[in-house]
């Protein structure tokens, strides 16, 4: 560790940038609090160049979104020859692109909702599923574009015929489950524990719950049954072995334990670059499993590796 460079990568320009910043402002700090020598990094188009002249030791990667998330600053970090943090190319494609990764969770039997692919303008034409359905952008995080279509909604979102829309044309739609919002983090081999989210004032755990202070409180551990407890720990342990994640992830779930509800669990997605903000989930599930933030940091940047 002894004056180990490490570059933290942050910024870039998809729609998380304002995310990703507050991650790698909070990742730096905590990296020079730890003793590592840190250089904070802008990513734009020119990050190679830049990462030629810095020459760090280790990228740690606190980018979020399309091109931070999604196997591209990967494949650029391994032609550097640059060992870095998180999942590798072919994790990191897999889990961004929701619908090959709902395909292969399903595949290995993983509880998940029924969904399809559609482009934009099927989806405003006429709704895809029957509703309560959700629609969301393939290859965005942060929710950002995600839609919920009410039961009694006659027609599909109107946002959906936007001029501007500024994700991507191909869509997923997806049954709407009810219920519990869950989150289980895993750090290496090990998932940390549950976290309920009750996102206050919002429909769903959006950005806004997710990134506003007071959006959204946090349960941990979750008050849910203990074999139900159990279960998200191991589905979530295998989401991160079946896609062949590294490092750090987070899957999230939804669980119908109402009064009336059916008892359905079901695993939503695998984020292979959680959040590191003042507000983020996963920071505060290793503190719940005995790891205080300086000691997350130092064990994501000592893991880091090439040919991940």
């Amino acid at each position: 560790m002894p004056n180990k460079h490490v570059a933290v990568l942050m910024g870039g320009w998809s729609s998380e940038r304002e995310v990703s910043l507050s991650s790698g402002h909070a990742c730096a700090e905590g990296l020079r609090n730890a003793g590592y020598k840190v250089t904070q990094v802008d990513v734009d188009r020119n990050i190679s160049s830049t990462l030629r002249e810095l020459k760090p030791d280790v990228a740690f990667n606190a980018l979020h979104g399309p091109f931070g998330e999604d196997g591209t600053i990967q494949g650029v970090l391994e032609f550097l020859n640059i060992p870095y943090t998180h999942s590798g190319v072919l994790s990191s494609a897999l889990a961004m692109d929701k619908d090959k990764a709902k395909k292969l969770a399903k595949a290995a039997h993983l509880p998940v909702a029924e969904h399809i692919l559609i482009d934009r303008a099927e989806a405003a034409k006429k709704h895809p599923m029957k509703p309560p359905y959700v629609i969301k952008p393939v290859a965005e995080g942060s929710s950002f574009g995600v839609l919920i279509v009410q039961e009694d909604q006659p027609n599909p979102p109107q946002e959906l015929y936007r001029d501007d829309w500024p994700y991507s044309e191909y869509l997923m739609a997806e049954r709407f489950v009810a219920g519990r919002e869950l989150t289980c983090a895993v750090m290496g081999d090990v998932a940390l524990g549950v976290t309920e989210i009750i996102s206050d004032g919002e429909k769903f755990y959006n950005y806004d719950a997710k990134y506003k202070p007071g959006g959204s409180r946090h349960i941990l551990p979750a008050e849910i049954k203990p074999n139900i407890y159990q279960k998200i720990l191991t589905l979530s342990l295998k989401a991160h072995q079946l896609f062949g994640c590294r490092g750090v992830t987070r899957s999230d779930f939804r669980l119908d334990d109402g009064l009336m509800g059916t008892g359905e669990l079901v695993w939503l997605e695998i984020n292979t670059q959680p959040g590191m903000t003042p507000t983020s989930l996963l920071p505060e599930l290793a503190a719940h499993a005995g790891h205080s933030w300086e000691e997350l940091l130092s064990w994501i940047v000592e893991d880091a590796s090439c040919n991940r």
